[in-house]
């Protein structure tokens, strides 16, 4: 009986651990652009590869499934999109990837022909969410301010 009394206070122990890690409630990551790149494109629309940086604050692994996201740049619409595979922010680290946008970048041509350009940089804000792939909370909301360095 004694024993019984062992093995079933040990599953207790090991079905309240599986629920708290269930439960753990992620911090929203910090998502950046790095860099732009034209593959093709002409006045009207645009091929880019953006270059994103993720920094994952939390003590676990952040496992993505999907980012959706959009992007100003200097205060117009820019782009919008998704991420195209799934991948893993490791614990308290940071990630690169890439991401193909197709883009309608003519308000933003005029905006620096007309002196929107601010030291060589534009202003961009990016926003969305994060689906995670596993854990109870499965969506984070973002939103992040910074600037693209003009090569």
């Amino acid at each position: 009986m004694n024993r019984a009394i062992r093995v079933m206070a040990v599953v207790a122990l090991l079905a309240l651990a599986a629920c708290a890690s269930l439960g753990y409630k992620f911090e929203t990551p910090k998502l950046s652009i790095v860099g732009v790149e034209l593959i093709k494109g002409d006045l009207a629309q645009q091929e880019l590869r953006v270059h994103l940086h993720v920094v994952n604050p939390n003590a676990r692994d952040l496992p993505i499934s999907n980012i959706t996201y959009e992007i100003e740049v200097a205060g117009d619409k820019f782009a919008h999109g998704e991420s195209e595979r799934d991948f893993v922010v490791p614990a308290s680290g940071e990630r690169d990837f890439d991401v193909m946008v197709n883009a309608n970048a003519a308000a933003t041509v005029l905006k620096i022909a007309t002196g929107g350009l601010r030291g060589g940089k534009l202003d961009y804000r990016l926003f969305g969410k994060v689906t995670l792939s596993s854990g109870l909370l499965r969506s984070l909301p973002f939103e992040q301010k910074g600037v693209i360095p003009l090569r």
